[in-house]
């Protein structure tokens, strides 16, 4: 399986895309804008769209889906039923930020804790970390994790949004944090990095920064 990432939309949010050589099948991870671009990508490496895997319903992260649902029809988005209200609230959203938006139709797959997908025959586990949105998750492999907006590069996500909870996102951050040392981070902003240099650099996770940063 090979992972790259497309940079898309005003807020810099990063699009993820697993894609497996053999079967020529992409999944994409938050597509949040530029429909067009992530298309085009799908299009160069030969493959086929078959889901879209949802962290959470801010609109920098669903944005690109009606887009990309008119190039592949009925590809199936999932997403954790407790940030359904806010995927619904997108264009209201946008409109805050004045920011174009098409509010996407609503998703056809319930992501659950603990739940088990599997892509180009390695095992994905859903874990939900509620804190920067209610019905956030990460989608935890052996040897990648995709954090969205919770962990970052240097940095945590927002909890002063509608929705966040800065209890539960520290809860979930130690949670997080827990994983093994050398476990690749893929957050929704910024470049990747890993667990182990979080742990040991992060100033919001060692106690050198307060209070939470405001991030998208």
């Amino acid at each position: 399986m090979n992972i790259s990432s497309l940079v898309v939309g005003a807020f810099d949010e990063n699009c993820w895309l697993l894609h497996d050589p053999v079967r020529a099948e992409v999944i994409l991870i938050d597509p949040g804008e530029e429909a067009t671009r992530i298309c085009t990508e799908i299009a160069r490496l030969g493959a086929r769209l078959v889901a879209v895997w949802l962290t959470h319903a801010h609109l920098d992260h669903i944005g690109g889906i009606s887009g990309v649902r008119r190039v592949w029809p009925g590809v199936p988005v999932h997403l954790h039923p407790a940030d359904l209200e806010m995927y619904a609230l997108g264009s209201r959203a946008a409109a805050n930020y004045g920011i174009p938006f098409e509010q996407p139709e609503p998703p056809e797959h319930a992501l659950t804790e603990g739940q088990l997908l599997e892509f180009a025959g390695e095992p994905f586990t859903v874990w939900h970390l509620p804190g920067h949105a209610p019905g956030h998750v990460a989608f935890i492999g052996v040897e990648h994790c995709f954090s969205g907006d919770l962990l970052f590069a240097g940095s945590i996500g927002r909890s002063d949004l509608p929705g966040c909870d800065p209890d539960a996102l520290a809860a979930s951050l130690r949670r997080l944090t827990a994983l093994p040392a050398h476990l690749r981070v893929h957050p929704g902003h910024g470049p990747a990095t890993t667990i182990g240099t979080e742990v040991t650099g992060n100033p919001f996770l060692t106690g050198a920064a307060r209070p939470l940063p405001r991030r998208a």
